[in-house]
C-alpha cells in the first residue's frame, strides 16, 4: 500500500481506504478461485496495482470517459484504475466466468459504482469507447482487429481515443505496422526493478462506421 502512496500522494481517503482493501479482497477470493499465481499474489501492489496504474501516468481520463478492458482476468487494469477515477465508467470483459465472478465480487466489496463487469468476448462487445484498455492478453496485432471498431469519434483528451495497451520486453517486431504507436517506459515513473523492461503502449484508433 505504501507504494501506491508514494506515487499517488494525492488519493482521498476514500480512495486509500478502497487501495487497501485489494489486499484482503485478492488474497481472499484467490483462496477460493485462482486468478493470481500464488508467487505473485504477495506482490500484489506492485505487479497488478501500481502495473495497472502506470495507465495513469500516462493519462488521467476526464470525467464521463469510457474505458474498455478487455481480458481482464482478476480486474487488471479495470479496478484499480477504476478506483483511482471514480468519474470514469469501465466496462471490464473476460471470456473466462470464474474471474469476472471475482471481479464483480471486488467492485461489489469496494461499492464500485463505475464498474460493470462481464463474461463477454471483445468481438461481442456493443458500444463506443474512448480507451480501451488491457494488460498483454495478446499480439497488438489480434487485438486491434478485435476492437477496431468500438472507438469514440470525438476526443476529449490530448492523448487521442484508442488502446492502451500495458506489455512488456522489445515491442519493435509486434508494432512495426503500427507507426503511429507511441511506447512510454514504466521505470521513468516506478523505480521497482518490476518496470524495467515494462511499457504502456498508447495506439489512435479511427472511429469506423
Amino acid at each position: 500500500m505504501d507504494e501506491i502512496l508514494k506515487y499517488f500522494p494525492n488519493l482521498t481517503d476514500i480512495q486509500k481506504e478502497q487501495f487497501q482493501k485489494l489486499d484482503f479482497l485478492y488474497h481472499d477470493w484467490n483462496e477460493k478461485i485462482n486468478v493470481i499465481s500464488r508467487k505473485d499474489i504477495d506482490a500484489l501492489y506492485t505487479k497488478h496495482i501500481l502495473h495497472s496504474l502506470g495507465i495513469a501516468k500516462i493519462i488521467k481520463f476526464e470525467p464521463g470517459t469510457y474505458v474498455l478492458d478487455v481480458g481482464t482476468g482478476g480486474g487488471f487494469p479495470g479496478i484499480p484504475l477504476a478506483i483511482l477515477f471514480p468519474e470514469t465508467r469501465f466496462y471490464l470483459i473476460d471470456v473466462i466466468a470464474k474471474k469476472i465472478k471475482v471481479v464483480q465480487a471486488v467492485a461489489e466489496g469496494l461499492e464500485l459504482k463505475n464498474v460493470k463487469a462481464e463474461q463477454m468476448r471483445a468481438e461481442n462487445v456493443k458500444g463506443d469507447f474512448d480507451f480501451i484498455v488491457s494488460r498483454a492478453v495478446t499480439n497488438m496485432p489480434d487485438f486491434v482487429y478485435w476492437v477496431k471498431t468500438k472507438i469514440k469519434k470525438n476526443n476529449k483528451h490530448e492523448l487521442k481515443n484508442g488502446i492502451l495497451y500495458l506489455k512488456g520486453g522489445d515491442l519493435t517486431e509486434e508494432l512495426k505496422d503500427f507507426p503511429k504507436a507511441t511506447e512510454y517506459n514504466l521505470a521513468d515513473f516506478f523505480e521497482d526493478e518490476f518496470f524495467e523492461t515494462k511499457k504502456v503502449v498508447h495506439l489512435p484508433l479511427k472511429f469506423q462506421l
